[in-house]
């Protein structure tokens, strides 16, 4: 009989009491290089979270930029954008974009109006991938137990998204501690 493979099944799930043992800065950067495939990024994206939390710890669904309120996931995206300003993937899609705008370009539309639109697009992209990549980030922080999150929003809290549902990030007290030193 063929069975397929779940696509949980390579991950081990944490241990339930992983943040009590978290006392030191060396014990996160541990913790996170056993359950993330990009342990910096990971730890980026702690530290912003860090910072930018609440006293109890907890940061979302909104945070304050610019005069506006953006969601915490397109907040923590638009911070580790520059990151890959050189990425040779960033500077492809980029060519791309250009090249689908310019074939797309009729002869009324201006220089910069087309300009315009494929900057639109780029900053739409980016910020799709970005959004990606900050989940799955976030996921691997639950994982190693040094993160809770949850959804609020539209209706009422609740653990799972949908809805017009928010992310909202908790950080655990002996997390917020040992990261007491960077922040």
């Amino acid at each position: 009989m063929f069975h397929q493979a779940d696509l949980f099944d390579h991950m081990a799930p944490a241990p339930l009491n992983l943040a009590s043992s978290v006392v030191a800065l060396p014990d996160l950067v541990e913790r996170v290089s056993q359950v993330s495939k990009r342990p910096r990024y990971v730890l980026l994206i702690l530290n912003l979270i860090a910072k930018a939390a609440g006293e109890n710890g907890s940061l979302g669904p909104y945070v304050r930029s610019d005069a506006a309120q953006i969601p915490v996931r397109d907040w923590l995206c638009q911070a580790l954008a520059p990151l890959a300003n050189r990425d040779c993937r960033r500077t492809a899609m980029i060519a791309a974009v250009r090249s689908e705008w310019s074939a797309k370009a009729d002869a009324s539309e201006s220089a910069g109006d087309l300009a315009q639109k494929e900057n639109e697009e780029i900053e739409a992209r980016i910020l799709r991938s970005g959004r990606t990549n900050v989940s799955r980030a976030v996921s691997d922080l639950v994982r190693a137990g040094l993160l809770h999150r949850h959804y609020q929003g539209y209706r009422v809290d609740h653990p799972n998204r949908g809805a017009q549902r928010e992310a909202v990030y908790t950080i655990a007290p002996d997390v917020r501690l040992a990261l007491a030193g960077i922040c």
